[in-house]
């Protein structure tokens, strides 16, 4: 599909993925609508690190993706929806892993349900490589078998066949996404591989501590 003259919706726009997405976007002078988490701190994300024109561009929504109400609300208007909205980060899925089916596949849910119900031309939902768990065969394809080895893993399993379901219940043009490693400017440090002595030289071809001083956390992508 073209996506000249559309509104498009970027979900997890104040990570470090969709916060380039964005970026990119604007820069290819489509009408972006960056939609980030609510916090106390009034903080739009990686995307408080974007260029003054970028972020005078981006319609902004602040709201949270486990709430159908305010999703509802930021599909509205949109043509395209690219969800990214995500909690990451296995280690923190083994003690809590309730937030992770909250915000992975309740928050999926939200986003298909309201692209269905307001007429989305387009979802695109991105999931992950850990669907796969550990490979059984390589190279990995589509055919591979899915295997939730974390409640990370799990609940991204979840969201991508909620995904899955709704493009074949109700003929929503859902398409899935499974990106491996990614990696550059704000990614989280503790995706850096250190060398042999345990520091992380490649930390400084990856961030420019110059431009990027937030925190690397690991919110919503």
């Amino acid at each position: 599909m073209s996506m000249t003259n559309k509104k498009i919706l970027v979900t997890g726009a104040d990570g470090f993925i969709g916060s380039h997405l964005c970026e990119e976007l604007v820069r290819q002078g489509h009408d972006v609508r960056a939609f980030v988490l609510y916090n106390s701190f009034n903080s739009w994300g990686w995307l408080d690190y974007a260029e003054p024109e970028i972020r005078k561009s981006l319609d902004v929504f602040v709201g949270d993706i486990r709430d159908p109400h305010g999703v509802r609300l930021a599909v509205s208007g949109c043509d395209v929806v690219l969800n990214l909205a995500a909690l990451i980060a296995i280690p923190y899925s083994y003690h809590s892993p309730d937030t992770y089916i909250d915000t992975n596949v309740k928050g999926t849910l939200n986003i298909v349900q309201a692209a269905r119900d307001l007429g989305v031309e387009k979802v695109v939902h991105t999931s992950t490589s850990e669907v796969y768990g550990t490979a059984r065969f390589v190279p990995i394809t589509e055919n591979h078998p899915l295997q939730g080895q974390s409640p990370y893993s799990a609940s991204k399993i979840g969201a991508d066949q909620i995904a899955l379901s709704f493009h074949s219940s109700f003929d929503t043009p859902v398409a899935v996404i499974r990106p491996f490693n990614t990696y550059g400017p704000r990614q989280s440090a503790r995706a850096v591989i250190p060398n042999n002595r345990g520091s992380p030289p490649a930390a400084a071809a990856i961030f420019d501590a110059s431009k990027y001083e937030g925190p690397h956390t690991d919110g919503q992508r």
